[in-house]
């Protein structure tokens, strides 16, 4: 048996090296600053208190973001007005027409904003985040085809949304609803 020791690891290394990523997730979740900063804030709160749990230093990043999901989501239970979607109106997928090339920041994150938490969740862990489909799945606790099947779908919501208000921005976040 070797005798390594992990070193444990700081509250301090954790905000240095997942800050700007955790902040992205949350506002991208959230679709406010205000609201980012405060999950932000509270991910951090959190894993402080349990900081003794995190035995791995490598799953760090994987372990805030679930703690911020959580946050996230008990934070939509509390306040008791989630905007339900059934999957009939999400709908199936289409055939694709001539997609945007950019779009819109503000109206990514709106249409962004409607998507039930069952596809924002993996759409943006997805595309934002760059997790893997096995990474999610971890996280969400779901088979991996279930989180592609949740991607599809919410590809498609966005397509179908975006597509006739695209605005070309040099800024916008790119391409996610290209193939």
């Amino acid at each position: 048996m070797d005798d390594q020791t992990i070193e444990p690891i700081s509250l301090a290394s954790l905000i240095d090296d997942h800050y700007q990523v955790l902040y992205r997730y949350a506002y991208r979740l959230s679709g406010s600053q205000t609201d980012a900063e405060d999950l932000t804030q509270q991910t951090y709160l959190l894993a402080q208190e349990n900081l003794d749990q995190l035995r791995d230093p490598t799953a760090a990043r994987s372990w805030l973001f679930t703690i911020l999901r959580n946050a996230y989501l008990k934070s939509k239970r509390s306040q008791r007005h989630t905007k339900t979607v059934s999957l009939e109106r999400v709908g199936e997928p289409e055939e694709e027409t001539n997609p945007p090339k950019t779009i819109d920041e503000k109206s990514l994150q709106n249409v962004i904003d409607e998507l039930p938490d069952e596809f924002r969740i993996p759409l943006i862990l997805f595309y934002f985040e760059e997790f893997s489909y096995k990474e999610i799945a971890s996280q969400l606790d779901l088979p991996a085809g279930t989180v592609m099947s949740r991607l599809s779908r919410g590809k498609e919501h966005l397509r179908k949304k975006l597509q006739p208000v695209a605005v070309e921005v040099a800024s916008s976040p790119g391409n996610i609803i290209e193939n």
